[in-house]
């Protein structure tokens, strides 16, 4: 043993080595005091000189140490004692963190995996199904957008003990993301049982929670998977219950949905959309193509709202309502873009002077700190003016990051860009978007021109709208026009510019040039 292995030892059992120190400082003393001095007076004792311990010293000098000893073993034995006491605390403390939120206080996701591979491991009776039900909060981002974390934080321990109140005794409750939670229900007699639980968990969240002075409503989509019906292993069942989830969260309200085949297909077709969409965009086989906006009074063209068209080898022409989630939700959005923006400045530069270019930005897109400088940039590449290019955007995609947008657009807007909002009436159609965001135009939702002939509603919305653009120095334009009767009818409102299928569906770039040359035929 070296020297710091030993240093090592000493420290490690140094009150043990103390305690023992102080026994052999008084068996140390006990033998002096032996020889020194005669404890016991007895005859015969021997001279000075002749020093020893007698046999009732021995024995003394023996009880002292045996009562040091039992008084060092006992010490010795409370302390043993104590400290296992502290370790099976602490072993204890460390189990709960594993297996324990330490927010809501409720299982985690290792001890749902853990009860769910147990749960699969005993299979039900015949009949019977164990339930695995996902859940995602709705609108709890907004929540710690607006509120912060802290009141986060509260709406989720409220919201775990809403849940822990909808269970049955033996069902397991866990939190295993930021707003995720899990349920484990087993031995239910049947799917309908598995409704009941979600229909418990729906109530149980539906009051609004009031946290501090301000009252949340928090709602929650849940995915249902059923063991043995819908897989047989645990990372199966959690990926069908998150399928499920998926086409739940899709309705943007508390909803509840069992996983269906058709759902892994859906997936399945998604993921080789991806895929080809990648290729697409890789390839720059999406074309950029255009709808002319016109002027109502004369019918003359005086603008196009570009669009993308995806052309596919074997589904042929794919809808951009198909693929552009797609983008957005792989990422993909950005480059695509560039790609339609570029196509679309290059064909508008080849317009008159006086006809413009609208193209759509989603709420993707409104995030990119670098959307400015990438559209400015495409503008000076084609030889574009500012003033000639118009971004759409909806109320919705404001809504969703506002700072971000009120950024992103004012920036655009000193640029000389022109702002427009698109699918006017259908959002949430506050005039506080209209005064805060310096917009140049509103574009009255399809919907409303397809009612205003057959609804009064809709048409007296429509007078609305318009009156509301014209009080406030908006320029107002009507989608979705189809027939003449419509298009006269938003004469007579005063509404100035349209688009539809009345005048053109979407063309080409080449074609655009025809267009710009003549007015469209006008109304007889």
């Amino acid at each position: 043993m070296d020297f710091k292995q030993a240093r090592n030892l000493i420290i490690r059992h140094r009150k043990s080595l103390g305690e023992l120190s102080i026994v052999a400082l008084i068996i140390v003393v006990g033998l002096y005091l032996t020889f020194e001095y005669d404890l016991f007076t007895m005859a015969g004792h021997a001279t000075p000189h002749e020093k020893t311990i007698e046999l009732d010293e021995a024995l003394l000098l023996g009880a002292i140490v045996s009562l040091g000893l039992l008084v060092f073993s006992i010490r010795h034995y409370l302390a043993q004692k104590q400290e296992m006491k502290r370790r099976v605390a602490a072993e204890q403390h460390v189990r709960e963190l594993a297996f324990q939120d330490a927010l809501t206080g409720l299982p985690n996701r290792r001890q749902f995996d853990q009860a769910l591979r147990a749960a699969v491991s005993s299979p039900p009776r015949e009949g019977a199904v164990h339930a695995v039900f996902l859940l995602d909060l709705n609108g709890f981002k907004q929540i710690n957008d607006t509120h912060g974390h802290g009141r986060g934080d509260e709406v989720l321990v409220i919201t775990a003990q809403r849940l822990l109140s909808a269970m049955r005794d033996g069902d397991l409750v866990a939190r295993i993301g930021g707003d995720e939670f899990a349920i484990l229900a087993q031995h239910l007699t049947s799917a309908e049982a598995a409704t009941s639980v979600a229909l418990r968990v729906i109530e149980a969240l539906a009051p609004p929670i009031q946290v501090g002075p301000t009252v949340h409503h928090v709602g929650s989509g849940i995915g249902i998977a059923l063991f043995p019906d819908d897989a047989v292993g645990t990372d199966q069942l959690l990926r069908k219950a998150d399928l499920a989830l998926y086409r739940a969260k899709e309705e943007r309200r508390s909803a509840v949905r069992f996983f269906e085949e058709e759902m892994d297909k859906r997936v399945q077709e998604r993921q080789w959309l991806e895929q080809e969409l990648r290729s697409a965009v890789r390839n720059h086989t999406i074309l950029a193509h255009f709808r002319p906006s016109v002027d109502l009074k004369t019918r003359r063209v005086i603008g196009f709202e570009a669009s993308p068209v995806w052309h596919h080898p074997s589904l042929g022409e794919i809808s951009p309502d198909r693929f552009l989630p797609i983008a957005e939700e792989s990422g993909l959005i950005h480059e695509l873009a560039d790609q339609i923006l570029l196509q679309a400045c290059t064909a508008a530069a080849r317009w008159p002077s006086n006809v413009g270019l609208s193209i759509n930005v989603l709420s993707s897109q409104i995030k990119d700190r670098n959307l400015k400088q990438r559209i400015l940039n495409i503008l000076e590449q084609t030889g574009l003016r500012p003033e000639r290019l118009e971004i759409e955007i909806t109320e919705s995609s404001l809504v969703r990051d506002i700072e971000a947008a009120q950024a992103t657009l004012g920036a655009l807007k000193e640029a000389g860009v022109q702002i427009a909002l698109d699918n006017f009436g259908t959002g949430y159609s506050s005039l506080y978007h209209l005064r805060n965001f310096k917009l140049d135009k509103i574009k009255i939702d399809s919907s409303f021109i397809r009612e205003m002939m057959v609804e009064k509603g809709s048409s007296e919305i429509v007078h609305a709208l318009v009156g509301l653009a014209q009080g406030l120095g908006l320029k107002i334009a009507a989608e979705g026009i189809q027939n003449e009767e419509q298009e006269e009818s938003l004469l007579r409102t005063g509404c100035e510019q349209g688009q539809g299928y009345l005048f053109s569906e979407f063309v080409s770039a080449e074609h655009t040039l025809e267009m710009v040359q003549d007015a469209l035929p006008a109304l007889t």
